[in-house]
């Protein structure tokens, strides 16, 4: 997750400057987007710590506002489910890239040799990636066309950077690891699209996802499903605590694998909500207004909600959970093999569910 507001040392206006800047060469220069980004933090508070103690409760729920969607939203088609079961993950090979990539990478000799290894993986897997070049930095980007005609285009994407001095096995080189494996087991064609996207320069500003996200990548995409932390896992309870503002039926603790979608659409949150695999941790979905909640702003979703496409951040909650967030300690051996290996699974259930549907519905509430 983003560097700028994670860090207590450093102050959320870096963070907010590093946005606005994005969203200035993104060319999303109208007013409501300067509103959503200060209604997020008046409703976090600037001086607040990050994570309540375990004690806190949560404030209220936030207020209901929405977003009207961006007219590239693909219209609305309907499918019955697909009742084929999803391909299943090499949970040898997943932990095995966790390894490989679990090395600092925010140095830009760093971050590139880390792309040099990303690329080859991805084409190994049959894949042909492009850079998408930024002021600073490369995002890698590959797609494979849909066989449906008119179809849409689903994107999974992750950041592979991470902050000074830690290698970053969960953040986030098991949401990496995941996109590589889905880049294995979904390079067949099927009905709609799949396109994966790995950013870069995400812990200083979310940079590279601002730098992408424009009319021309949202055109006909029906969802993004941004990928953060997804392998560390804890069973006691009061181990896991939550950013103020969400609802106090939350589980305590952090075995479940979260999911947070952006009003007015829910078509991925419900996707998740569909998965009965056996092998997958507890699902906990969240639909929640653009705005009121900083802390849910803080990976590369967020530049897709704020130009209203639907997109989801699927996550082990990161430091609201996760000990190591951000330290020299963020090595493969503390994070739950069996957890990132169930999370990996629930992602791939999910794509191949939309991926194989005639359609992918696009609703809003």
């Amino acid at each position: 997750m983003v560097l700028a507001v994670a860090d207590r040392d450093r102050p959320p206006a870096v963070w907010v400057v590093a946005v606005v800047n994005g969203l200035r060469r993104m060319r999303f220069r109208h007013s409501l987007l300067s509103i959503i980004l200060m209604l997020g933090l008046l409703g976090c508070g600037g001086d607040r710590p990050l994570a309540p103690s375990p004690g806190d409760s949560a404030t209220s729920d936030p207020p209901q506002e929405t977003i009207a969607p961006t007219s590239a939203s693909p219209p609305p088609l309907m499918s019955p489910p697909i009742s084929d079961p999803a391909p299943r993950i090499d949970g040898d090979r997943l932990f095995q890239t966790v390894e490989a990539l679990a090395v600092p990478r925010f140095e830009e000799s760093d971050r590139r040799q880390a792309r040099d290894y990303l690329r080859g993986e991805l084409e190994s897997a049959g894949w042909s990636v492009r850079n998408h070049e930024f002021d600073g930095g490369v995002n890698l980007v590959a797609e494979r066309p849909g066989t449906q005609p008119n179809g849409t285009t689903l994107l999974l994407g992750a950041h592979y950077d991470t902050v000074p001095n830690s290698p970053g096995a969960d953040d986030n080189a098991s949401a990496v690891a995941t996109v590589l494996e889905a880049a294995w087991l979904l390079r067949d064609p099927t009905p709609q699209a799949l396109r994966l996207v790995l950013f870069d320069l995400e812990e200083i500003g979310l940079q590279g996802s601002l730098a992408y996200v424009s009319p021309e990548t949202l055109d006909n995409l029906a969802g993004a499903i941004i990928l953060e932390m997804m392998g560390y896992a804890c069973d006691e309870v009061g181990c896991q605590t939550y950013p103020p503002g969400l609802p106090d039926s939350l589980p305590e603790r952090g075995d479940f694998l979260g999911v947070v979608g952006n009003l007015p659409y829910r078509h991925l949150t419900d996707a998740f909500e569909r998965v009965s695999d056996s092998d997958v941790p507890e699902i906990v979905t969240l639909t929640v207004p653009v705005g009121p909640i900083l802390d849910l702003l803080r990976s590369d979703h967020a530049p897709f909600w704020l130009a209203g496409a639907p997109a989801v951040m699927v996550t082990d909650t990161a430091n609201f959970r996760n000990p190591h967030y951000h330290r020299p300690s963020d090595t493969p051996e503390t994070l739950d093999r069996s957890f990132l290996e169930g999370s990996a699974q629930a992602v791939v259930d999910v794509l191949y569910d939309l991926l194989t549907r005639q359609g992918v519905e696009a609703e809003s509430s």
